[in-house]
Formats: structure tokens, sequence, C-alpha cells
């Protein structure tokens, strides 16, 4: 039984992530996304799951940040968990007497409608995580009234549902990803991602569009591009890019191969199947069968069989 750690305390939408990617996982919550990838970098756990990304407030820049500069993990599977919001609280509470409300700054966001419409007059006070605010909300002489938070932490901490699916979109995601100390890559099945960090080797005109460049000509398609600051001053950034396809596909390994010849340092981060399940769309001429007939030609002209 694999030991993972994740972002905790329970009954955080992290954990319910792990639940589905590892069912049978000894779960091992942990106070923030760092101390999650630490315990798996030490060896506390076999691994770890944390957020990466968010259909409407963005990518989580705490995992970005700690994937580029951290010691080593590669990211093993990924996992699009529907995010929904329910309005919990301790048994025998009514809506109309609701007067304070603990969540987390993003709930906050992601429900802004909902409490405007039906908490008017509430004070929403920002917690650490929703977990941790229906954890304080549960507490006996507890100064607020309810949380907004996932269901799972309602049955952690036997609170109620005074209202579900309360957040101001119903179709929002969260990207979940499932990491373990650098290890053999999961095999390639043909729907895969893969991502790294890239770093400039100098700031010059058309820096970006070079490392673009070699994703481009090989027809390797990006899904995700985020740029982050290095700290050695304004305007000096990094870059983290997803794209489809498996390393070990030939028009990925060249891309790959290519920016690390461009760039001051790659960080491989991981080839692993896709969430969604979708196959990328392989342009003429850059398939697997396209790169090694070419590189049998190449062989034969060098030695002047034309």
């Amino acid at each position: 039984m694999p030991k993972l750690a994740y972002l905790g305390p329970e009954g955080t939408f992290t954990e319910e992530a792990l639940r589905i990617l590892a069912p049978q996982a000894e779960r091992l919550p942990r106070a923030n996304v760092s101390a999650a990838l630490d315990a798996a970098r030490r060896g506390e756990a076999d691994g770890a799951v944390v957020p990466l990304e968010n259909s409407l407030e963005g990518a989580i820049t705490t995992t970005l940040d700690e994937f580029a500069w951290g010691e080593p993990l590669l990211i093993t599977a990924e996992l699009l968990l529907p995010v929904e919001f329910s309005l919990l609280a301790r048994p025998g509470t009514r809506i109309g007497r609701i007067k304070r409300v603990f969540t987390h700054p993003a709930a906050i966001t992601q429900c802004r409608a909902f409490i405007a419409r039906e908490l008017p007059d509430a004070v929403v006070v920002a917690a650490p995580s929703t977990a941790a605010a229906a954890q304080e909300v549960a507490l006996p002489g507890s100064p607020y009234d309810a949380a907004v938070a996932a269901r799972i932490a309602g049955e952690h901490y036997g609170l109620v549902e005074l209202a579900t699916g309360i957040g101001d979109r119903s179709d929002t995601v969260t990207r979940f990803v499932r990491v373990s100390r650098p290890g053999p890559l999961p095999e390639p099945t043909g729907s895969d991602r893969t991502t790294l960090v890239a770093f400039l080797t100098d700031d010059h005109p058309g820096a970006l569009l070079e490392m673009l460049t070699e994703f481009s000509v090989r027809g390797v398609n990006l899904t995700r591009i985020e740029s982050r600051p290095t700290g050695d001053g304004i305007g000096r950034y990094f870059f983290h890019f997803d794209f489809e396809g498996h390393v070990a596909d030939a028009r990925v390994g060249e891309a790959v191969s290519g920016l690390h010849r461009i760039c001051a340092d790659v960080r491989f981060l991981g080839s692993y199947p896709r969430a969604d399940g979708l196959s990328p769309q392989v342009k003429r001429g850059t398939a697997n069968g396209d790169f090694t007939e070419a590189t049998g030609w190449l062989s034969r002209i060098r030695t002047g069989q034309v």
C-alpha cells in the first residue's frame, strides 16, 4: 500500500483527488503544497498529490515554483476534478442566521454571487484552506457559523450541507497531479502529456520565440505555458510548458533535445497519460516513422549513397 502525502488537512479537494487517483493509498495530510512535496522528496511518502491549475483561477504558483526549484520530482499521473462548493454548518444552523463565514480566498472568489445573494449581511473571513475552515466551524464555540468547502469536508467534521453547488460557474475544474521521486516513466499510451521547465540562457530579442520554434517545427502542440519570475530582478523569467505527447515520441524527444541546446537549463517534469484521454493530431512528417526514415536517409547520403 503506497503512502501519498497531500495538501491537507483532511477534507480538501486534494484529498478527494487522491482518493480517485490512488484509492488504496495511505493518505498523509500536510499543511501546504511544499510540505506535501517535501514528504515525497525525503522518503516519508512514496509520492504526493497536489493541485497544479484551476480553470477559473489559473496556475497554482506555489506548485509551479516547487517543481522548478525544489529537489527533482516526476509527474506520473493527472486528474481533472470538477470543483463543487457547499455551504456547511453545524447541525441545527439556519441559513438566515449565518453572520460569519470562514473559507479559502479562492472559494470566496468562486462563490461571490451566492454569498452576495444568500448571505448579504455575513462577514466572510479568509481561511488557510476550505478544509481548515470546515474544521474550525465544527469546533464547539467557534466564532464562525458556516464554511464554504467541499462536501467531503462536511463528512470529515460532522457538518451538514445547507446548500450545495454554490459556485458561480458549474464547469470549474482543478487539475491535480501525482508525483514521485525520479524513476521509470509511465509507458506511452498515445494520449500523453509532457511537462518541463525551461530557463533562458540570456534575455535577448526573440528568446521566447526560439523556444516556441522548437515545438512548432516538430508539430508539438502546447497545452499550457506559464512564466514565473526567477527572483534575479524585474523582467527575469523562466517558463513552464505542458505539451501533447510522450518524450518517447520522436517529435517530442527532438523538441526537448532542442530546448536543451538553446536554454541555460531544462528541468524535465515527466511524461504521463492525459486525464482527458485526447490524442494529438500528428502532422505530416512528424510521426515516429518519419523521423526514423529521415535519419536513415541522412546516414545514407553521408556515406555517398545518393
